[in-house]
């Protein structure tokens, strides 16, 4: 379904990692021809570790055998970045946003913006985020040492970016075991449901998605 109509903002449900890939792939074609305009896709994924192109093989905790033991899939993707896992309960959103037509041609101002849009989101939910001076992403505001709460990766083909940011929203941190998260030591994951000390339900997911969709499209209308 269609969240907003200026920016198209559609929420796809759960899609296996593959798939989605694919359906970026289109997606940033389209764009690329002007066959669509901005887009953003909001889904959840299967339990999946990726290593983008800056990814470590030490930042893998466990062997490719354990991860399969757990039904957890490994793929190496095109996006700035090192290691991190999707699982159900994470809110992950790609934008399909071509850069040069918004006058901004600039990778680092659109991180900078999914972060703005992400803190935008958690204050409307009452979760005080904050940006970290000199790492990607979205913190607990006066967290010490640093809880992270969404990890940010873009790619950009003819200045049209692509992947996005995953947002852990009931999502149980402890699944995180299986990697050191973005390759960062001494940082741990968190998630909405726990920095709001509330139960991790469907309507805590779904209220966080609409708070999610709400920001961007405030901020890219």
């Amino acid at each position: 379904m269609s969240l907003q109509v200026q920016l198209q903002i559609d929420w796809l449900g759960r899609v296996p990692y593959g798939r989605a890939l694919d359906l970026q792939k289109q997606a940033v074609e389209d764009r690329c021809a002007g066959r669509t305009g901005d887009r953003l896709l909001l889904l959840e994924h299967p339990p999946v570790v990726t290593f983008g192109r800056s990814g470590k093989p030490e930042n893998l905790l466990v062997s490719e055998a354990e991860l399969q033991a757990r039904g957890i899939e490994l793929h190496h993707v095109a996006r700035g970045g090192d290691v991190t896992f999707h699982a159900p309960g994470q809110l992950v959103g790609y934008g399909i946003v071509d850069l040069a037509a918004r006058g901004k041609p600039d990778v680092v101002a659109w991180l900078r913006k999914i972060e703005s849009c992400l803190l935008e989101a958690l204050a409307e939910l009452g979760v005080s985020g904050a940006p970290e001076p000199g790492k990607t992403g979205v913190f607990v505001a006066g967290a010490h040492p640093l809880r992270k709460l969404a990890s940010i990766g873009v790619g950009v083909r003819r200045w049209v970016a692509y992947h996005g940011f995953a947002l852990n929203v009931t999502l149980d941190p402890a699944s995180f075991d299986v990697i050191v998260p973005c390759g960062l030591e001494g940082v741990s994951m968190t998630s909405v449901a726990r920095e709001l000390d509330v139960a991790a339900t469907p309507a805590l997911f779904t209220r966080s998605r609409q708070a999610v969709a709400d920001a961007f499209a405030r901020e890219l209308s």
